[in-house]
């Protein structure tokens, strides 16, 4: 029986492999990994699926900045291959965009398959969204909590970006959490 719970550091290894199988080993060039660098991501929005003990697919979220506003980069999505088209990426995908509506989230972007994705509502990104150097046919969003799509557009950036400009703080070498932090927009993600 397929069971979803929360990813713990115990399944890194595992989590690696399974994206290495997915996406292969040279998947970390592709232009989405360029927001994931040096961020962590959101704890409370990654997941693990099980078959019994064996742990068969797993799905993260990061922070992204849309210009000046926080939202979100849903992957990577990873389904072991002996278990794909099995309904294990859709329950990942349904329980984790749940979660992320119930934690007030409001933009979710994604680089992917359309015909994948559409059936949980993501639609092209409207034309002035733009993340540099990635095909606009494969940036995909989706809006929780009824919001409508930003339509005036604007660059997708990495989280990073709030460190280099001088807001949040980023993990050291003493183990504290890395902290995203906005001010003055009540918006923090702990990992």
């Amino acid at each position: 029986m397929l069971s979803l719970r929360p990813e713990f550091p115990t399944d890194l290894e595992t989590i690696e492999v399974l994206l290495d199988l997915s996406f292969g080993v040279d998947r970390k060039s592709k232009v989405s990994y360029r927001y994931r660098r040096g961020v962590a991501p959101i704890s409370s929005l990654c997941f693990v699926a099980e078959l019994g003990p064996e742990r068969v697919g797993a799905i993260r979220y990061w922070p992204m900045l849309l210009d000046d506003m926080p939202c979100l980069l849903l992957g990577p999505l990873a389904i072991h291959p002996d278990h794909k088209g099995t309904g294990i990426g859709r329950a990942l995908v349904t329980h984790s965009l749940a979660a992320a509506a119930a934690m007030g989230e409001r933009h979710v972007f994604l680089v992917g398959d359309h015909a994948y994705y559409r059936r949980f509502g993501f639609t092209i990104a409207p034309p002035r969204v733009v993340m540099p150097d990635e095909r606009p046919e494969r940036l995909h969003w989706l809006g929780l909590n009824d919001v409508d799509p930003p339509e005036e557009g604007g660059t997708l950036r990495s989280w990073r970006c709030l460190r280099r400009e001088g807001h949040g703080q980023e993990q050291g070498n003493s183990g504290e959490p890395h902290v995203g932090l906005i001010p003055d927009s009540g918006l923090a993600w702990a990992s």
